[in-house]
C-alpha cells in the first residue's frame, strides 16, 4: 500500500484534486485516468502536493517573510514589483526541501525512472498553482516549468524553482488583477516523462478560433523542437484550420486552411550537463532551412490530432487550451497538457437576428 505523504502519482489525480495538486496537475490525472482507453496518450508521472509546498514554508519559517514582502508592495503603479519579486524568489531559492519530502520525491522518481526502463529518466518539472487553470483565470507563461530534468539534485533544484516562480513579477501582478491577491495560492509540482519533441515538433491546439472566438474549428500551432517556444512567442509557428463538423468523414478534407511559419528557431537538449544544474537543460539553434520550409506535422497528423482535441473537449464539456508534443523516437503524439479556454468562452456571444416582412 502506498502510505506516501507528499505525493500523488497521476493514477490517483482527477478534477476533484485541484486543492490539493494544482490546476495542471489535476488536469493531467484526469486524462491519463479517463482519457487513455479513447486513445489520448499523456505521459505518466506524478505531483509533488501543494501541502508539501506548505510545508516547505513552514519548515524554513518563511511564511511571514514572504506574506511581508507582499504587503509591502505598491498595488498603484507597481513601482517596487521588480525589487519584491526578486526578494521573494531569494528567500524559497534560499531554502531546503525538508528531508521527507525529498525523500518521497526522490523515492517517486525512481519509480517513475523504472517505469521507463532506465535509472534516470529525463523529466519535464512544472508549476501547477491551486488556483490554476480555472474556469476564469489561467496562470499558463507565468509560472516556470523546466525541461530535461535528469537526476535526484536536479529533480530538488527545479522543485524550488518551481516554488520560486509562484513569485515571478509577470505571476505576482496578475494574481492582484485577478483578485487572488489575498487567497491562499500553493504550488503543486507536476513530474512528467518527457516527450522526445526535441527530436520532432510540439505546439498548441485551440477548440475554437482564438481569435474571434468561432466555435466550429480547431486552430493547431507547431513548431520544430520543445515547445516553449511557442509558449513564450519565440517563433512564428505553422498553423492550421480543421473544421469540425466534417472531423471523422474520411470523404472529407476536414482542413480549411494552413500555414507554414518560419519556425525560426528549434528548441532541443543541450549537452550533457556534468554540473546536474536544472538551469542548463536545454538551448535554442537556429532552425535549418530546409526546416523552415516544411510543415512540422502531416495533414494526416494534424487529423488526428484534431481528433484527440475533440474527444477532450468533449469530455471537459467546454473550449479547451492544448498543448501537444510529437516524440521523435516513436513519432507518438502526446498531450502534455490542457486548461479551459479562457478569453473567449466568458464573452457574451454575439448573434445577429435576421426578420423577414411578412405580406
Amino acid at each position: 500500500m502506498d502510505r506516501r505523504k507528499w505525493i500523488l502519482p497521476f493514477q490517483k489525480i482527477s478534477q476533484r484534486d485541484l486543492s490539493s495538486v494544482g490546476g495542471k496537475n489535476a488536469s493531467l490525472g484526469e486524462m491519463y485516468n479517463q482519457l487513455s482507453a479513447k486513445g489520448i496518450q499523456v505521459p505518466n508521472g506524478f505531483a509533488l502536493t501543494a501541502e508539501a509546498y506548505r510545508q516547505f514554508l513552514h519548515a524554513n519559517k518563511l511564511e511571514k517573510a514572504v506574506n511581508s514582502l507582499m504587503q509591502k508592495l505598491d498595488k498603484k503603479d507597481f513601482s517596487n514589483l521588480s525589487a519584491i519579486g526578486e526578494q521573494a524568489r531569494c528567500s524559497i531559492l534560499g531554502g531546503n526541501l525538508p528531508q521527507e519530502i525529498r525523500e518521497e520525491l526522490t523515492q517517486a522518481y525512481r519509480q517513475l525512472s523504472e517505469s521507463c526502463g532506465v535509472k534516470d529518466t529525463d523529466v519535464a518539472v512544472r508549476s501547477s498553482a491551486t488556483a490554476e487553470d480555472l474556469a476564469s483565470a489561467s496562470f499558463a507563461g507565468r509560472m516556470e516549468s523546466f525541461l530535461n530534468i535528469r537526476g535526484d539534485a536536479a529533480l530538488a533544484e527545479a522543485v524550488l524553482r518551481c516554488y520560486a516562480s509562484l513569485y515571478t513579477d509577470r505571476a505576482i501582478k496578475y494574481r492582484i488583477d485577478k483578485g487572488f491577491a489575498d487567497i491562499d495560492i500553493a504550488i503543486s509540482v507536476g513530474i512528467q516523462q518527457m516527450v522526445r519533441s526535441d527530436l520532432a515538433s510540439s505546439g498548441v491546439a485551440f477548440t475554437l478560433d482564438p481569435d474571434s472566438g468561432f466555435s466550429n474549428v480547431v486552430v493547431i500551432s507547431g513548431c520544430w523542437g520543445l515547445g516553449e517556444n511557442i509558449v513564450q512567442g519565440r517563433v512564428t509557428p505553422d498553423e492550421w484550420m480543421i473544421f469540425k463538423p466534417t472531423i471523422g468523414h474520411p470523404q472529407y478534407n476536414p482542413i480549411l486552411k494552413k500555414r507554414c511559419g518560419k519556425k525560426e528557431y528549434t528548441l532541443i537538449y543541450a549537452s550533457e550537463n556534468k554540473e546536474k544544474s536544472a538551469t542548463i537543460t536545454i538551448h535554442n539553434k537556429q532552425t535549418e532551412p530546409s526546416l523552415q520550409s516544411a510543415f512540422c506535422l502531416s495533414d494526416e497528423e494534424i487529423i488526428r490530432l484534431a481528433e484527440q482535441c475533440l474527444k477532450i473537449e468533449a469530455h471537459y464539456g467546454k473550449p479547451m487550451d492544448i498543448e501537444w508534443a510529437k516524440d521523435g523516437l516513436t513519432d507518438a503524439l502526446f498531450i502534455i497538457q490542457a486548461r479551459p479556454e479562457t478569453v473567449h468562452r466568458l464573452k457574451k456571444k454575439q448573434t445577429r437576428s435576421v426578420y423577414t416582412l411578412g405580406s
